[in-house]
């Protein structure tokens, strides 16, 4: 269906719109973000990828870098001729990066309070019964006992130091009822 006519106006010039912030900006979403910062704080925007990368003693082309071996019956010596290595003018960025490699991974998913508080109140409560966990009115998700004891199976495994404790602390409680 046409537009009514008279309905769209025409492009005016913004006067008031700094062009050189604009393109700089619009220079900035075009190129893409190195996320490393130790890459990143390297880079010369004046040179190549394949420049930056070769001073940073880092390889554009992983088959390039490392190449296979052809299979020869026997090779001649004359024939093998080596590559010049590439000067590595930037070796802090490749030094930066292994020990950054090398470090131990940190773990970043744990349990909630709420689970661990859950699991707690019936362990102290129920001991192994796991259907009376299931029964239990602490029990707000209505949890299978098969889901209880999987609950219970991955705060074991998250962090079975204090588990440990935990259990025992049980068993003496349990001497000193008795």
């Amino acid at each position: 269906m046409p537009k009514a006519k008279g309905k769209t106006r025409r492009q005016k010039f913004g006067y008031n719109v700094n062009r050189k912030r604009l393109n700089r900006n619009a220079r900035r979403k075009a190129a893409p973000r190195i996320e490393c910062s130790h890459i990143r704080h390297a880079w010369d925007h004046a040179k190549s990828v394949r420049q930056n990368l070769a001073e940073m003693g880092l390889a554009m082309d992983p088959n390039k870098a490392v190449p296979l071996r052809k299979r020869k019956v026997k090779a001649m010596e004359v024939d093998i001729e080596e590559r010049p290595k590439e000067l590595v003018r930037k070796p802090y960025v490749l030094n930066d990066l292994e020990a950054e490699a090398s470090l131990p991974e940190k773990k970043g998913n744990t349990l909630s309070r709420d689970l661990i508080d859950y699991v707690r109140y019936m362990v102290e409560n129920h001991g192994e019964d796991y259907k009376a966990m299931a029964r239990d009115e602490k029990n707000y998700y209505q949890d299978t006992p098969k889901q209880i004891r999987n609950k219970i199976n991955v705060y074991r495994r998250f962090y079975p130091a204090e588990w440990q404790t935990f259990t025992e602390s049980l068993q003496k409680n349990k001497m000193e009822v008795e």
